[in-house]
Formats: C-alpha cells, structure tokens, sequence
C-alpha cells in the first residue's frame, strides 16, 4: 500500500511520544527496507540497527529519552529517538517512508528534537550518518550540526563513510 502524496498533509500525520511493543521492531525493519532498496546496504547495517536498538531497550527511559513515532492511518511511517548518552543527547533512527518525505515532517521533528535538548538542560547532541545521506545531511546542517569526524567504513555491505555530526547549544 502506498500513500498519494498529493493528499497527504503534515496535519495529517499523528505524533506521539510513547513508546509501545512492537515499535522497536519496526524501526529495525524500516531500517533494513529502505537502506536495502534506497542505498544497497546488506545484512550488516540491519544487524547494526539491531544492536542499537537492543542497546537502546535495555538503557531506555521514559523521563530522559524522547521518541517520536509518526503515524498516518494508524499505520507507523518514521521515527526520531532522542536518547541520553552521558552528557549528551544521541538523535537517532531519523527515517521516514519515502511517501512521507517533503512534506515537513523532518523539519518538524528536527524542531521538536532541539527543543527536547534545550528543555533537558544538555548543551550537546551528536548522530552518527553516512556520507550517501545528502538531503538528511542538509537538515542537519541548517540546524547546526557541524560535521565533526568521518571514518571510512565497510560495516554496511558496502564501502562508505560514516559522518558524525555534533550540535552545541550555548
């Protein structure tokens, strides 16, 4: 099934912050979809999504973590997780199904991201990307991510490499 883009609106879409069985799931398996189809990544970026997400379950709390779960009749069409790291906030597993992208939905998580920051007292936030991600990578930038290490990589089944980016806030 896929959405006509022409009728959907941001309005349309429903954000909520709770995070229920079953999620976790499906962002590893919109994950392994997408970069599969989208960039050629094999098993080996799945398998990474995976060990986050494992990571992220067993570290998980609802009063310092944030998610955002995107939703469009009742069916889950991305993700932004927000989670504590020490001193900072890891923004992670930023993805939407490709129906849903330019209509404002990233540029509104990316909002909802930064004031979580804020509101949590935390001066830095950081992800982790890849050099293939160009339009993700722009959003990032328009909001002050500044590129802060690459390293080559092969983990994903393929040759890349992996960006970190790096937000501070005064």
């Amino acid at each position: 099934m896929t959405a006509d883009t022409t009728k959907i609106e941001l309005a349309d879409v429903l954000i909520r912050n709770t995070l229920q069985p079953g999620d976790l799931g499906y962002i590893a398996y919109v994950h392994g979809e997408l970069y599969a189809e989208e960039c050629g990544y094999g098993l080996n970026f799945e398998a990474y999504v995976l060990g986050g997400l494992r990571d992220f379950a067993n570290e998980y709390n609802p009063q310092k973590d944030m998610v955002w779960i995107c939703e469009h009749k009742e069916r889950i069409i991305g993700f932004l997780v927000g989670q504590h790291r020490g001193t900072a906030i890891q923004f992670r597993y930023f993805i939407f199904r490709p129906e849903y992208r330019g209509i404002g939905l990233g540029k509104k998580l990316m909002e909802a991201f930064v004031d979580f920051v804020k509101s949590s007292n935390v001066k830095h936030a950081y992800l982790w990307t890849t050099n293939e991600q160009e339009a993700a990578i722009s959003l990032y930038e328009r909001f002050g991510f500044v590129l802060s290490e690459e390293k080559p990589s092969d983990a994903f089944g393929k040759p890349l490499t992996e960006l970190r980016y790096d937000l501070h806030l005064a």
